[in-house]
């Protein structure tokens, strides 16, 4: 048993060093101020600083009374107009300035959108001069139509451009633009501050648990999201290709836009002429629509994109708090492991400390109390720290105490009995008592039941029968029993002897008496010290433990009743002298004295 609980006392030693180390590697690094730190170096890329919005939101998140709400509305409409004022002055100066392109990528669509502004430009005088022309002839449509629907189609084309050098991360001022677009639909959608959710508690074990495998599903989830935003970017990357080399490779585009513009390098003049205006006007529409729909396929690629690098920093905050989690688990762990530490340290120093005492009576039963109320009170301390303590479910925990209350009435009533069994005047194992008309000496002392080695009859010799009787602790509380024992164990015997008729029976009484007195002298001095010494806190009369003789008539002679103190174990012994005594006084010769 003892190398069992070596065995057990290292293993838990072990496994608390591996969470002490496994804490210590999952403290916390630093994750929280870095993905704050790359947030707010992703702002400051933008020329906007939102963080006095980000600030006045949090603090807004925590007002509870009014006069604090109404400060932290005032807070948020100051901080939201200084960021519009910061938009106004980044877009400004993204207007003002024009990037170097730093990849060939980027240059070409530089120069495209540049080419496409100028075309979009000689439209938009030559629709003003076809107008003019028009009006002063007064003659119909003379081609404006067609003209605005190539200005469309150019427009577009300008947009879808544009879409694309901002989507490459080279048009400043389209990225400012669609960033204060998401800003006030933001600040449109949340027009009065909410609380911000506050996660659920982890200081239990169980909570930690929950809280690790809820962060880990989400962190699942976070990554199927991230790669479906992913995915969608893609797929609508490819569709916009697609469509773009469609419509690049069409000469309609080309023929029209030389028509329009009167480029003869495009096409033929005579094929132009040939081209119905109507058809021309239709195809330049559906071109048009066509360019609308690469600006829009741009527009939901960024979305895309900048969803899959939200799901990504969420992701990342997410195993951070998991991480966080994990160390507080470890902690938890190492607690418990050290509370076992703990209480197999002292079981073993209760152990060691009870051998040392020199009254073995009680020593199992106090050892039994120290290591119990030490078990209890570490095992109390560890569902403690696995599940906290009851602060739910009241009521159903007090129906259910009712019931098991109810259901354990019996052991209830025993486990009680046995704390008045285990105080001062209770019993101790080698005490003499009678419980249920059963006497014996007390041999065990349990949480449940008390066992006594069954004796014979007080008037027999007492002899052990044998038998063991085991008694449930409930007639401690419930019911009664006699105590036979005092200090030194003592109690009152008798023994009856017969005196012939002839002769002085009070001369043989008192010789009796006085041989009864010699006997148990020692026995009767001390018996007297150990009640003067229990009743005296109680203020009762003293009481004599000298023998007392009494005669009584009976057939044949006298009857001759000597009482006389001893202890319990030592009953039959003393009897056994007194008789040797006796017989020997009634058998001397008449007119010898005792001697």
């Amino acid at each position: 048993m003892g190398r069992v609980k070596n065995l057990l006392g290292w293993v838990v030693t072990a496994l608390l060093l591996v969470c002490v180390v496994a804490w210590y590697f999952t403290r916390d690094t630093g994750s929280n101020r870095i993905t704050a730190k790359k947030l707010a170096e992703t702002s400051r890329s933008l020329s906007t600083d939102r963080r006095l919005l980000q600030s006045a939101r949090q603090m807004a998140s925590v007002a509870d009374t009014t006069d604090e709400q109404a400060l932290a509305a005032e807070a948020l409409r100051l901080a939201d107009h200084e960021l519009d004022q910061a938009f106004a002055s980044a877009l400004r100066e993204a207007a003002a300035t024009t990037p170097p392109a730093t990849s060939a990528p980027q240059r070409a669509l530089t120069d495209r959108i540049a080419q496409l502004k100028k075309r979009v430009a000689v439209e938009q005088a030559r629709i003003a001069k076809l107008t003019q022309d028009a009006a002063a002839k007064g003659s119909g449509d003379n081609g404006v139509e067609l003209a605005k629907a190539q200005l469309a189609l150019e427009e577009d084309e300008l947009e879808d451009a544009q879409q694309d050098l901002a989507r490459q991360g080279g048009d400043q001022h389209a990225t400012l633009e669609r960033a204060l677009q998401e800003h006030e639909q933001a600040q449109h959608e949340a027009a009065q501050p909410t609380k911000t959710p506050v996660a659920g508690p982890t200081a239990t074990i169980s909570a930690q648990i929950g809280s690790w495998l809820s962060l880990g599903d989400r962190q699942g989830q976070l990554e199927a999201a991230r790669e479906q935003a992913g995915n969608n970017a893609a797929k609508l990357g490819r569709e916009h290709d697609t469509l773009e080399k469609l419509i690049t490779n069409k000469p309609v585009a080309d023929a029209g836009a030389a028509a329009a513009t009167g480029d003869a390098s495009g096409t033929n003049e005579d094929d132009t002429e040939e081209e119905d205006p109507a058809a021309m006007l239709a195809r330049l529409r559906h071109l048009s629509d066509q360019r609308k729909t690469l600006a829009e396929l741009d527009k939901r690629i960024q979305d895309s994109q900048q969803l899959a690098d939200v799901y990504k920093r969420w992701n990342a905050l997410v195993e951070t708090r998991q991480r966080g989690v994990l160390h507080l688990l470890l902690g938890s762990l190492a607690a418990v492991l050290g509370i076992l530490i703990a209480v197999i340290l002292i079981d073993r120093g209760i152990h060691r400390a009870f051998v040392r005492l020199a009254d073995h009576k009680r020593l199992h039963q106090m050892r039994v109390v120290a290591t119990i109320g030490v078990q209890f009170i570490g095992a109390l301390l560890i569902l403690l720290i696995i599940f906290g303590p009851p602060n739910q479910m009241t009521t159903i925990i007090g129906l259910a105490t009712a019931g098991l209350t109810v259901a354990l009435k019996d052991f209830i009533v025993a486990f009680f009995g046995w704390f008045a069994l285990m105080g001062r005047n209770g019993l101790r194992v080698g005490d003499w008592v009678e419980i249920n008309g059963v006497s014996g000496e007390v041999i065990e002392i349990g949480l449940i039941r008390t066992v006594l080695l069954e004796m014979g009859n007080w008037a027999t010799t007492g002899h052990p029968t044998g038998r063991r009787v085991a008694f449930v602790n409930s007639f401690a509380i419930e019911g009664h029993y006699f105590n036979f024992s005092t200090a030194g164990q003592w109690l009152w015997d008798e023994l009856q002897v017969t005196l012939p008729a002839a002769g002085d029976p009070y001369q043989t009484a008192q010789q009796i008496r006085q041989a009864v007195e010699r006997v148990t002298e020692t026995d009767a001095t001390a018996a007297q010290q150990d009640w003067e010494r229990v009743t005296k806190p109680y203020g009762m009369r003293l009481f004599s433990a000298k023998p007392a003789v009494d005669l009584r008539p009976g057939i044949g002679g006298l009857n001759l009743i000597v009482r006389y103190i001893t202890r319990a174990p030592q009953r039959s012994e003393v009897k056994s002298r007194l008789f040797e005594a006796i017989v020997g006084l009634l058998h001397k010769p008449a007119g010898t004295s005792a001697s």
